[in-house]
């Protein structure tokens, strides 16, 4: 059994914090960076979960976990590097809400929902409703892959795919099943880090209810992300055949250490999932404060292979808009 909090994920998830006077008090934070942070939450919007909240330092506006969700003045400092649309997915998306990226996957944004509004999100300006995310034309994304038959795999993507119910994910599974070219179905999500209760003997079983491979792949960027029932929600996940993976973003000021990049694969490990890539930030405008340069970069992968055995070191990789694959940075 899953421990649970008390409410449920829904619950928590419409409770979250959406007002930054809110999560100051709440978090102690001093008020003098309050102006900044309500003109930065002006254009995208903050969006906290309680539980994940609750991870964070009172009294620290420097906490490697409010970092990543406050907004901050430096969001609204134009950068010549730093684009809307910095992977070129706008012009790539089919109106059917796919987006092809690499051979032999699709992506399906199969909504504009996340549970958290992450700061460095590099979709934080994509254009969901006209992407296609709606019900009503899933039937078209099917028809679509069906007549695709070098895609063996589909991803899941969002938003965070995991908003949805069950109801509808297992709609979305039923719906892919009799495509038999695609192999594998993978999901990328944050929910379960900010919401362990997201994780229920139901969405494994519905996750391992049709042919297809599942894989989960997570996005944990710091070790202290890794508390409360999430340890035994990802046991859960391992013990029902999920293939668990972790993808995290190299930020300035949250992981760039190699202290806290080693903890972080130590901790992951011991609940069954691999560091799958580092990614380099994507240059979204509004996060250009968090990039890390490549050389600085580099030298924490060399320092995370002499401490670290190869399985736990994951791949720096930097995505380029019209490549074929991630590029492997070493």
């Amino acid at each position: 059994m899953i421990p649970r909090t008390g409410a449920s994920w829904q619950q928590q998830l419409a409770s979250a914090f959406n007002r930054v006077e809110e999560l100051f008090d709440y978090l102690e934070i001093p008020q003098a960076q309050l102006p900044s942070a309500c003109a930065a939450s002006a254009g995208f919007p903050l969006r906290v979960p309680r539980e994940f909240a609750s991870r964070m330092e009172k009294g620290n506006p420097a906490d490697p976990l409010l970092l990543q969700v406050l907004p901050r003045g430096e969001e609204l400092i134009p950068h010549p590097r730093f684009t809307t649309d910095p992977l070129d997915e706008q012009q790539q998306s089919e109106s059917s809400g796919l987006l092809q990226k690499y051979h032999g996957r699709m992506l399906f944004i199969a909504t504009g929902t996340c549970a958290v509004h992450c700061r460095y999100c590099f979709r934080r300006h994509f254009p969901y409703t006209a992407a296609g995310t709606v019900r009503n034309q899933w039937t078209e994304s099917m028809e679509l892959l069906t007549r695709t038959p070098s895609i063996k795999e589909v991803i899941l993507s969002g938003g965070d795919p995991l908003t949805l119910s069950d109801g509808r994910l297992s709609d979305l599974v039923r719906a892919l099943d009799p495509i038999s070219h695609v192999k594998r179905l993978r999901i990328h999500t944050r929910l379960p880090t900010l919401l362990p209760d997201r994780i229920t003997g139901e969405l494994i079983d519905l996750m391992n209810r049709g042919r297809m491979k599942p894989v989960l792949v997570l996005h944990i960027n710091h070790p202290r992300e890794i508390s409360g029932n999430l340890p035994d929600a990802l046991s859960a996940l391992v013990n029902g055949g999920i293939t668990l993976l972790n993808q995290s973003v190299l930020l300035r000021d949250v992981n760039n250490d190699p202290d806290t990049l080693c903890e972080l694969s130590e901790s992951m490990f011991s609940c069954g999932v691999l560091p799958y890539y580092l990614h380099m930030l994507d240059p979204v405008s509004g996060a250009q404060h968090f990039e890390v340069r490549e050389n600085e970069a580099g030298k924490l992968i060399q320092d995370l292979r002499g401490r670290l055995p190869g399985y736990l070191v994951p791949r720096l990789a930097r995505e380029l808009p019209g490549a074929d694959s991630k590029t492997i940075l070493t």
